[in-house]
């Protein structure tokens, strides 16, 4: 089976126990290790993986041919994205400053870019400038060197920015999280609707549990894939990305996810759905 999931520690650490082989019946893993902007592609125009880890955001785009599965992802409390200037006399303070200035984003479909125009709208009077989609990991160093005027960053970035002399503007995981009261919906697990949804739902939730039950034996796994991570920022991303929604994305998972999706189509940032199609597969 193909299966697409990006390098970062929260998803070799889930898919580790998979991956070796370390689950009764599951069948064998042809693994591409991708960033989220390449799989959210692949997913909105088809030919991608059987099974893949999207950005919700690229959700409404996907669901023709792939099904929202109700573990393996990426959602909770205190993880959202990250809006960073430069630091010292250079920092910006007011939101309404980024008014037509140039922001690095991961992806211009990633969940991380659809919180940033949600809150943009209601923060940046006249909208940002332009938009410049770069990998995650090249936005802090573009900021710092003066490249963009601020970036929008994901994943270990929220523990590593500060060596980058970077000042925070807005954690817009505390904002959505105090607008709605509701956890962060980041990083989706797909499968193309042709399969056994219900047999990969159970292999996916098994190898967290075999994840969390066994967790020394992905140490070497996650660390050579964490873009040369000290073993305690790898660990910190997944002790905050890894949690109760990783088994069972249960009724707040699902509201979450509901409630992102339909505000951004309200705004025009993504199609309109059949939102109960959501949870089609929540209780296999």
């Amino acid at each position: 089976m193909k299966i697409a999931f990006s390098p970062c520690p929260n998803d070799t650490f889930v898919f580790h126990a998979w991956v070796h082989g370390l689950l009764p019946g599951a069948p064998e893993l042809d693994v591409m290790y991708a960033d989220i902007d390449i799989t959210n592609g692949l997913a909105a125009h088809g030919g991608g993986p059987e099974v893949m880890k999207i950005s919700y955001a690229a959700l409404p785009w996907a669901l023709s041919e792939y099904a929202l599965l109700p573990c393996g992802g990426a959602l909770g409390r205190g993880c959202g994205p990250l809006v960073l200037s430069a630091g010292g006399v250079n920092a910006i303070k007011d939101p309404a400053a980024l008014k037509g200035l140039k922001v690095a984003v991961p992806s211009e479909r990633s969940t991380a870019y659809l919180l940033f125009r949600l809150w943009a709208a209601q923060h940046v009077p006249g909208g940002v400038g332009e938009i410049v989609i770069l990998p995650f990991h090249e936005i802090m160093p573009a900021v710092r060197d003066g490249l963009v005027d601020a970036g929008l960053v994901i994943h270990e970035a929220r523990f590593t920015y500060p060596n980058y002399g970077l000042n925070m503007l807005v954690d817009l995981g505390s904002w959505w999280e105090a607008d709605t009261g509701l956890p962060i919906p980041l990083g989706a697990i797909i499968a193309h609707r042709s399969l056994d949804l219900a047999a990969i739902s159970k292999w996916i939730r098994a190898s967290v549990e075999y994840a969390w039950a066994h967790p020394e034996v992905s140490r070497d796994y996650v660390l050579s894939h964490s873009q040369e991570l000290a073993p305690e920022v790898a660990q910190a991303h997944i002790d905050l990305y890894v949690n109760e929604f990783s088994a069972d994305l249960g009724d707040d998972g699902y509201g979450a996810i509901t409630a992102l999706l339909k505000r951004a189509a309200e705004e025009g940032l993504v199609p309109q759905m059949d939102w109960e199609a959501l949870r089609l597969f929540k209780d296999v």
